[in-house]
């Protein structure tokens, strides 16, 4: 049976351009990028080279650059970092209320440790509540962390508006906070990544996402921004990431990053025909089906839909069987039983939270696909129908 993937928020395959960089690496060159030798001076200059090529790309120095084991760990970094290392300026953070886990769970740690967390509300259709964020700042806030383009509902939301809303906040109290991050892993390929346009201080990118390597991560941290490392030892990273660097797998997650920025505009404009398609053949041919986020502000590979009277498990499961990769929602809660925090945010009741499904395109996508999954999954939803005990 041909597979039909659509799940690529959840990882994508290595690109082959992406895979020959990183070959020499996973074979010969294997010289630690620490030793002074000419194995090491090797793998450091392809190193340097990637963190070179990654700032071009967000309009930052490359010494603005930490390169980290995953889109997760830069989260944890950003979060904790900043936390552990201002705590004596202001212990109170702002979060949405539909940030990934590695933002969420870090705020929930954060709290058991004494700080104040304000989880900012987000309306309908997933956007950030801007009046709320202006009325919650306080002087004692030294962080704000808004995800880009949400990894469910693929909401995209507004940086710009969030960081003027913020720079008003610092010189109202003549201060240097509150910083600014943005969880941007799923923005990558579709959004432009310039750091001085969007002014945050802090961004998290990862490999997974934009075709090339697992394991492997960026964190954006402005010049003027401080952090408390996680991983200490051997100092690697500025200090902020101890451990062997990788060199494949940064060198890697350069070259696809590269690559996805190139072609961004025309994917993004292919994947959107795809995208309006599957939405709007689904909600006509499939009753009592709605869209889960914002249908323009939205990112152009990112399907998600509820559908009330079946389980969005069960309909995974089905569709499994038919070839189709498909996700009830976040790769990183799927085998969680409770509902999504990110559809309870903007307002779904956990019954239909738990009909929701998640289709998202990639590179690989084609009319084809989208025809089969419109073809089986109306089959799939009156099987599932008909033995429901969910009612409708």
């Amino acid at each position: 049976m041909k597979r039909t993937y659509l799940d690529y928020a959840a990882t994508t395959y290595i690109d082959p351009a992406v895979l020959r960089k990183m070959n020499p690496f996973l074979k010969g060159s294997f010289g630690n990028a620490s030793s002074l030798h000419a194995a090491g001076r090797e793998a450091r200059f392809a190193i340097e080279q990637a963190r070179i090529g990654t700032a071009k790309i967000l309009g930052c120095g490359s010494g603005e650059i930490i390169f980290t084991g995953s889109g997760t760990e830069s989260d944890n970094l950003a979060i904790f970092g900043i936390a552990d290392f201002y705590k004596d300026k202001g212990k109170h953070i702002i979060v949405s209320k539909i940030e990934h886990p590695a933002v969420m769970e870090a705020a929930k740690k954060l709290e058991k440790r004494g700080f104040e967390v304000s989880y900012l509300r987000v309306d309908s259709d997933g956007l950030a509540d801007l009046e709320e964020l202006k009325k919650i700042i306080r002087k004692d806030t030294i962080l704000v962390s808004i995800i880009y383009a949400n990894n469910e509902i693929g909401t995209i939301q507004p940086i710009s508006e969030i960081s003027e809303i913020i720079k008003s906040a610092r010189k109202n109290n003549s201060s240097e906070f509150p910083l600014f991050h943005t969880d941007a892993c799923q923005a990558a390929g579709a959004l432009d990544l310039n750091v001085k346009k969007m002014r945050v201080d802090l961004m998290t990118l990862n490999g997974s996402k934009i075709y090339g390597p697992k394991g492997v991560g960026c964190l954006y941290v402005s010049k003027n921004v401080k952090l408390e490392p996680m991983i200490v030892g051997g100092g690697q990273e500025s200090g902020l990431r101890a451990g062997t660097e990788n060199a494949a797998l940064i060198v890697g997650f350069a070259e696809a990053l590269k690559l996805a920025d190139k072609i961004k505009i025309g994917e993004s404009k292919r994947l959107k025909v795809l995208r309006d398609y599957l939405i709007k053949n689904i909600l006509k041919n499939i009753s009592r089906s709605r869209l889960n986020g914002n249908a323009v502000k939205r990112l152009p590979n990112n399907v998600n839909v509820s559908i009330k009277g079946v389980e969005g498990e069960a309909m995974a499961l089905l569709l499994d069987k038919y070839g189709i990769c498909a996700s009830t929602g976040s790769a990183c809660s799927s085998r969680k039983l409770t509902p999504s925090h990110v559809l309870l945010a903007i307002g779904i009741t956990p019954e239909l939270a738990h009909s929701s499904l998640r289709l998202t395109l990639g590179r690989k996508t084609t009319k084809r696909d989208a025809d089969y999954i419109l073809k089986v999954l109306p089959n799939v939803i009156e099987k599932l129908r008909e033995i429901s005990s969910i009612k409708i």
